[in-house]
């Protein structure tokens, strides 16, 4: 009797050995499986709900928090969803680096980027490419060709605009500097450089100034102005220049602090770039001559759609511009301007 007692326990002490066995078996396989497959969480690619990561260059200033805006515009009017994620500073390529390497494993649809370096993201671009994750560029170039789309201002264009509009406001004599914002933006690079151009048709104005750079941060931005102004204080406090351009957001709100601290806001003229309310309040209060305005809620909006346009297999123009115009004191009431200048984000 023990002895069928003890044949009995074996046989069951046999099925569940078998039933761990085929289960740890199971376990190395899907063990095994994600291993090829690099251990990848993929997001369904359902043609009805495409899912497009947008990595911005920053999240802080109010041109990201617009082409937010507009990208998710375009989402909801098209019926896809859009994950946005960037690195907290300007300045952070390796960041950036790391949010388009893990859209990459994540498996998205698309990918929307504003890329920090021109040549930095054109390795993991190339990467997403070869993966069949598609990416469409914004606001600022990038090397190679492996993208689908750029769509941006015409950043020459808009430096151009700036150097034609400061001109015209010293009547085509004076000293003027630049500050320019960092290395490696092709944006700001543009617009820099296409103000650099047009100055240089005005054989009145002399550039003193050009080859400082203000950085991604205000904090830092405004050290960088303070210091370079300095360098044109006269003895008794007044600046020996005539003119000031500055490329992007952060770097004119940091100068427009200069001057305004400095008591030198409205004495010299000054044109800078890109829409905030500081800035807007600047240009109103007559410490700013000009912005040059993009169209940022239109960009985010023109770049979900054209994403989601090749997803569908349709064409997609490989550039699209979105448009640049100069603010003013006297036209920055019109509706149009205002639209670009105070855009309702909620909207």
């Amino acid at each position: 009797m023990r002895a069928r007692n003890a044949r009995k326990r074996t046989g069951h002490e046999n099925h569940e050995e078998d039933a761990s066995s085929w289960v740890s078996w199971v376990v190395v396989c899907v063990a095994f499986a994600c291993v090829a497959i690099g251990c990848r969480s993929t997001v369904s690619n359902n043609p009805d709900r495409f899912t497009i990561a947008v990595i911005p260059k920053g999240t802080s200033h109010v041109f990201w928090q617009s082409i937010h805006a507009g990208a998710e515009k375009a989402a909801r009017e098209i019926g896809a969803t859009i994950i946005w994620r960037g690195p907290l500073r300007e300045d952070d390529r390796a960041s950036q680096v790391s949010e388009v390497e893990g859209f990459i494993s994540r498996g998205v649809s698309g990918i929307v980027l504003a890329p920090l370096d021109d040549s930095a993201l054109a390795p993991p671009v190339a990467e997403a490419t070869r993966r069949g994750i598609p990416v469409v560029v914004i606001d600022s170039g990038l090397k190679g060709n492996d993208y689908v789309s750029f769509v941006a201002t015409d950043n020459r264009k808009g430096g151009r605009l700036a150097g034609d509009h400061l001109a015209g406001l010293l009547h085509d004599t004076g000293k003027v500097v630049m500050l320019r914002y960092a290395e490696g933006s092709e944006s700001t690079i543009q617009r820099e450089e296409g103000f650099l151009e047009a100055i240089a048709a005005r054989t009145g104005i002399q550039v003193v100034s050009s080859n400082q750079y203000g950085g991604a941060d205000v904090e830092g931005a405004y050290k960088k102005s303070e210091a370079l102004l300095n360098t044109y204080k006269k003895p008794d406090g007044s600046l020996s220049i005539d003119g000031i351009f500055t490329p992007n957001e952060s770097s004119t709100f940091a100068m427009l602090r200069v001057l305004q601290d400095n008591g030198w806001a409205g004495k010299v003229k000054f044109v800078g770039f890109d829409a905030s309310p500081n800035l807007v309040k600047g240009l109103r209060d007559g410490g700013l001559d000009g912005l040059v305005v993009q169209d940022p809620v239109h960009m985010g909006y023109e770049a979900v759609k054209a994403m989601v346009t090749h997803l569908k297999g349709q064409p997609v123009e490989k550039w699209i511009d979105t448009g640049v115009h100069v603010a003013t004191k006297a036209n920055m009431d019109t509706p149009e301007m205002k639209a670009l200048l105070e855009p309702d984000l909620k909207k």
